[in-house]
């Protein structure tokens, strides 16, 4: 049986393969490409359907980060043009929320920059999730707000919060090499903090930042044993202003690999396409549908996305369909943990949010500045394609701004 003939039948049992096998997705080449979506494909659509969770992302604290994440435009000393502003009020935020649950999102993704909340900060999202839930008593909302404190995720399970993104973005290895400012360790004590309180875990991981394909296995391996509900897959934007503003490392068929190899070893897990998906997928996106089961909704935190109706036609174009309020996202046996573990509380898989230790790029899918001049020489993929500069576009409208939300 060849390692496709294996990796389906053990995705299609909700077994893992060995770190081996997962390296050899890595290292497939282009021709064999369809192949490797089409067997991560029979092992998506076995636990999730041909079903889409979509989230949305509502940015409550924009810039002005003191941490020194390396890929992240909100961070100390960036000279990123993007949207710096302080705490939304609880009303602007359920507004804001309003427009992506208006559009088909399940859930909704509060975001703040920083280090971590105070239990000020800790009061202001929770009068904030009031106000969207009283809109709307059925939305799932998911925080996001940097390295937590003791007690503070038991705090915000108690106001009604379903899920807590932080994500460890990288191999314990090569964290050094991102940040400085907190460490991997960090990060593992807070997203166990939060599913200690009972908290559904995201927690995911930042693609194309120079690592190894070891380092991708390793932290894939990594979130699979932490139990995450919910593994963001982010592909690095290299932002200007930011110390990676030259790592342009990925191409489509890099990121097709790099997704379904995280499907393999987590196939009974919600994996989410999260940044960069329009910058590197490009015209491929509907591809990666067929692997992850979960997207974003119109624009992101500090980035513009593609347009929200855009979406929603990629996923009925592509013959799946929306993920319904009522539907739970994980299968059964996996909703039975999580609610085991809330102590019957939401039994739903967690979305990624961002910012503040969060899911992506500059702190939540960020990308670059303002698009090149006609004269300026396009940056290269290690494939030698051109980048389509034409996509990174700075987030000008929604939360924090007086524009309509692009959702």
């Amino acid at each position: 049986m060849d390692l496709l003939d294996t990796l389906t039948a053990k995705g299609l049992r909700g077994e893992v393969p060995t770190r081996e096998e997962a390296l050899a997705v890595l290292a497939t080449t282009d021709d064999e490409l369809l192949d490797v979506v089409a067997a991560a494909g029979k092992v998506r659509r076995r636990w999730f359907g041909r079903r889409v969770k979509l989230n949305y992302l509502v940015n409550l604290k924009s810039g002005l980060c003191p941490e020194d994440c390396s890929y992240c435009s909100q961070r100390l000393g960036s000279k990123a043009e993007i949207l710096k502003y302080t705490w939304l009020k609880p009303d602007q935020a359920a507004d804001a929320a309003r427009a992506g649950v208006a559009g088909g999102a399940k859930r909704v993704c509060l975001v703040a920059s920083g280090r971590g909340p105070t239990d000020r900060d800790i009061d202001r999202v929770t009068d904030t999730m009031a106000a969207i839930k009283d809109a709307d008593p059925e939305v799932e909302i998911c925080v996001c707000l940097g390295l937590l404190s003791d007690n503070q995720a038991e705090r915000l399970k108690a106001a009604g919060a379903d899920a807590y993104n932080h994500n460890l973005n990288t191999s314990e290895g090569t964290y050094g090499d991102i940040a400085t400012t907190h460490t991997y360790a960090d990060r593992v004590d807070t997203v166990q903090k939060a599913h200690g309180a009972g908290l559904s875990a995201c927690s995911g991981l930042i693609a194309g930042m120079g690592e190894s394909d070891e380092d991708l296995v390793d932290v894939v391996f990594a979130l699979r044993e932490l139990g995450s509900d919910s593994v963001p897959v982010n592909f690095l934007i290299p932002f200007e202003g930011t110390p990676l503003a030259k790592e342009w490392n990925l191409s489509p068929q890099r990121c097709l690999r790099i997704l379904a190899m995280v499907r393999f070893v987590n196939p009974d897990t919600e994996v989410r396409i999260a940044g960069g998906r329009e910058v590197h997928l490009r015209s491929m996106q509907p591809l990666g549908l067929h692997i992850a089961n979960s997207i974003f909704l119109g624009d992101y935190l500090t980035s513009e996305g593609q347009a929200g109706q855009a979406d929603l036609d990629m996923i009925k174009d592509a013959g799946f369909e929306v993920e319904g309020a009522g539907e739970a996202t994980l299968p059964r046996h996996r909703a039975d943990v999580a609610e085991a573990a809330a102590g019957g509380g939401c039994g739903t898989a967690a979305s990624a949010c961002g910012s503040g230790g969060g899911c992506g790029p500059c702190g939540g899918h960020a990308h670059g500045a303002e698009a090149a001049s006609p004269e300026a020489v396009a940056p290269q993929t290690q494939d030698g394609d051109e980048l389509r500069s034409d996509l990174v576009k700075v987030r000008r409208r929604g939360a924090g701004t007086e524009l309509a939300p692009n959702a």
